[in-house]
């Protein structure tokens, strides 16, 4: 039967271009931040019933409102419940998408990417998010999901002959880990492809721990892939041989007296802040645990001899402790505490020092009060 102008063929579903994308996002963080998986679902596939390709809600809607659900807890205006509970949610909605996609044939496929997370790595959504990518431009994907010991790793490389490894990782404290993945993917003559914010927003880490390429998000590493295989490097490496400042031993040292840091640094902080020998059971575990993220960065800050990444780490708990209206006065004193402990470890006094003075440029060194003691 032909169309005419009188009988005009049905139309299509509308385009959905940015502004679109911009409003499915609003509305799918206004679903998962209540918890409400239910009106989640309805605000994706909705979307993808309108015309919205997966990708785009994969990266531009998912991904974006994950980063909204930190940016929220950060801000001390989300909840860890409701953080989890987000996390969860939108981890169901990438579910959803992947359960429509029918994958090529395998004679199709453009070749093999192993997926996974830095042993010690439990926000395994980024790294789901590029697996599904991958997926839906005809990938075989082994997606291994969270917290992937190195051994293990390498065992499903040497069976699986991969084309690339995708190596994710949130947290900074893990790369000396994902130092030992990355060395020992290349060893057996496969590259690796790193994302995620632990190697930096633009990807500086990823480059000083020998990754041979690094991608912001899962579109731009699917780009990356597409535009031919990764180098492949058969070579016997060691990780001095990327940091060859871990000769002078100070990160092997410090990391090794952890322990007893965090229990001076608190020691000193009941000193000079008398309150804190009355705080509750909970309120003092609290307190050990950030004094022991504070010693693990600037251990990992030894371990990369990167200024940046220790101060960046001070001056975003200042800005965690100030929005839960706790003054970040102990801040300071620690660094005072930590640098003169380490005093013979020239790094890391160097490292201290660029960190005091950041925090000094703040409003951290305000308030003195016991109450002002990080939890």
């Amino acid at each position: 039967m032909s169309t005419s102008p009188a009988h005009p063929a049905p139309a299509g579903p509308p385009p959905f271009g940015e502004a679109e994308l911009r409003d499915t996002a609003r509305k799918l963080w206004e679903a998962v931040s209540c918890g409400d998986e239910y009106a989640a679902y309805g605000v994706v596939l909705g979307a993808r019933d309108a015309g919205a390709d997966d990708e785009s809600l994969l990266i531009d809607v998912i991904g974006t409102v994950q980063r909204e659900v930190g940016e929220e807890w950060a801000a001390n205006r989300m909840s860890v419940a409701a953080e989890h509970a987000a996390t969860a949610i939108n981890d169901r909605m990438v579910a959803a998408l992947s359960a429509h996609h029918v994958p090529l044939p395998p004679l199709d496929r453009p070749g093999r990417i192993t997926v996974a997370c830095v042993d010690g790595e439990w926000h395994a959504l980024p790294a789901r998010l590029l697996a599904e990518v991958l997926r839906l431009r005809g990938w075989h994907v082994d997606y291994l999901g969270a917290q992937v010991p190195t051994p293990h790793l390498i065992g499903h490389v040497h069976r699986t002959g991969p084309d690339a490894v995708a190596l994710s990782g949130s947290l900074a404290t893990r790369l000396p880990t994902a130092h030992i993945a990355i060395t020992a993917c290349r060893a057996v003559g496969v590259p690796v492809l790193v994302g995620g914010a632990a190697f930096g927003d633009d990807g500086r880490y990823a480059r000083l721990l020998g990754a041979d390429a690094w991608a912001p998000d899962g579109r731009a590493a699917a780009d990356l892939l597409a535009r031919g295989p990764l180098k492949r490097a058969f070579t016997l490496h060691q990780p001095i041989d990327d940091l060859p400042h871990l000769a002078d031993q100070e990160y092997t040292m410090v990391s090794r007296d952890s322990g007893r840091l965090v229990r001076v640094v608190l020691a000193a902080l009941e000193d000079r802040f008398p309150a804190v020998r009355s705080y509750s059971e909970r309120r003092r575990r609290h307190t050990v645990e950030d004094l022991g993220h504070i010693v693990d960065f600037l251990v990992v800050a030894l371990y990369l001899d990167r200024e940046d990444l220790f101060t960046r780490f001070m001056t975003w708990t200042a800005g965690v402790l100030t929005a839960r209206g706790v003054p970040a006065a102990s801040l300071p004193p620690t660094l005072d505490v930590l640098g003169t402990e380490l005093k013979e470890f020239p790094r890391a006094v160097r490292l201290i020092n660029h960190a005091r003075k950041a925090l000094n440029g703040t409003a951290v060194h305000a308030a003195q009060s016991g109450s002002g003691v990080l939890r």
